[in-house]
């Protein structure tokens, strides 16, 4: 018997979360969460969710709408490799597994997207298989329950913490009321699996972590030695590199230009605002297509930071005299300001939208 996973599901029971959406679902559901809280909060992602589950119900829906469609739906939540590998993965289950999501790990792992933890969870949280999960806040819990020290990102330490997560999955086991010995309740494992998330989601959180409430804190290493506040060891300091760029607004009465981002790299598949390096380049762009200023304005910079860098935007405004005859980058389109806000764009260009937006007078 293992103490620790047994007071963690005794835990749980009591303390743990029972309300997200996807607690109890199906395996497509389950996965459509995993893929969604990589990287993102709870609050964040349950009404993504619950809108993207009414506009794809089933992998077969999500397999058969456009990318287009899949991104819309995604907008906001960042990081859109997620939903261009979910959408891959849909067409590949229908492909290969009859639209049936499948029940082996290792097909499970070999889908876009799906790495070891995110495989493993949802084996134990659909399928009630016995796998053990290291996503961020399992990393956390395990590096300060055990006093695992260095960065998670290097492998030796991230290989310490598997096999920690492996050691720790010794599930109770019960020899009474009609049970032989070493059976389990079907829903241990996913009792167990949701008490690591909860726990490092909810009490071993980051910063102020409530110990005094924690239900392994007795044989905590981190609690026991004064190093809550040292683990898990951060990431190497390193400088953020800054980058600028310049947004170009350009308007025709309520009509604004987007064009569509190549489907790799940064904002891949998505529609933007036309980018440059700096102001000259976007100039030289626009005298090119032989356009014709009616007005302009610069707007207020602002930035938007991803996870290896900073983006210094500057929107450039400016209203046609008349649109152009063609536009030079392939896949332009000119779409109703409010209109635009509805299409699969990133959050700075929704946020620029709707600065225009309301100066237009939408609601």
């Amino acid at each position: 018997m293992s103490d620790f996973s047994s007071r963690l599901i005794r835990w749980q029971r009591t303390h743990g979360r029972h309300d997200l959406p996807w607690q109890g679902a199906d395996a497509y559901r389950v996965w459509l969460s995993e893929i969604m809280l990589q990287q993102t909060q709870v609050a964040t992602v349950i009404p993504y969710y619950l809108r993207f589950i009414a506009a794809f119900p089933t992998i077969a829906a999500l397999a058969a709408a456009s990318e287009e469609q899949v991104l819309t739906h995604w907008s906001g939540l960042g990081y859109y490799a997620r939903g261009r590998n979910l959408h891959r993965a849909a067409q590949i289950i229908v492909e290969i597994h009859r639209g049936e999501f499948p029940r082996k790990y290792e097909q499970i792992a070999e889908l876009p997207g799906i790495g070891r933890s995110t495989a493993a969870a949802i084996c134990a949280l659909a399928w009630h298989e016995r796998r053990a999960i290291l996503d961020g806040n399992v990393r956390r819990v395990l590096a300060r329950y055990r006093g695992i020290e260095g960065w998670a990102g290097e492998k030796k330490v991230e290989e310490q913490l598997w096999e920690q997560a492996e050691a720790l999955l010794t599930l109770p086991c019960r020899g009474r009321g009609g049970e032989g010995a070493g059976s389990l309740k079907s829903n241990d494992i996913a009792t167990y699996t949701q008490a690591l998330m909860d726990l490092g989601a909810t009490v071993c959180t980051r910063s102020r972590p409530r110990c005094a409430v924690c239900p392994v804190q007795a044989d905590c290493v981190a609690m026991q030695t004064d190093r809550i506040a040292e683990l898990p060891t951060p990431r190497p300091k390193k400088a953020v590199p800054e980058r600028h760029a310049t947004f170009l607004l350009l308007t025709h009465g309520n009509d604004i230009l987007l064009e569509k981002r190549p489907g790799s790299g940064i904002w891949g598949g998505l529609w933007c605002l036309p980018q440059f390096e700096d102001e000259i380049a976007a100039r030289d762009w626009f005298l090119r297509n032989g356009m014709e200023a009616r007005d302009g304005e610069r707007l207020a910079t602002f930035t938007h930071t991803f996870t290896h860098f900073k983006l210094h935007i500057t929107p450039l405004k400016v209203e046609l005299a008349r649109k152009p005859l063609r536009v030079e980058q392939v896949g332009s389109v000119w779409l109703e300001v409010g209109e635009a806000l509805g299409a699969a764009i990133p959050t700075p260009v929704r946020s620029v939208l709707l600065q225009l937006h309301r100066r237009m007078g939408g609601a």
